[in-house]
């Protein structure tokens, strides 16, 4: 029963960093996933703001 018990006990070990690259890479594609929901729902909205600068303004600041 040993050697069963430390084959389980080495699949768990070997499982748990895979486990845990997956939910990183889940969590990333949610943040993406809020970030482009949020520049969609954003766009609307700031295209029907006036611009505070123009390009002409952006120009001067940065020479």
């Amino acid at each position: 029963m040993t050697s069963i018990e430390t084959d389980v006990r080495e699949i768990k070990e070997r499982i748990r960093p895979l486990t845990e690259k997956i939910e990183a890479l889940l969590h990333e594609r949610e943040t993406l996933a809020m970030m482009k929901l949020s520049k969609r729902l954003l766009s609307a909205f700031l295209d029907e703001e006036p611009d505070l600068y123009t390009v002409r303004d952006a120009r001067v600041v940065y020479r």
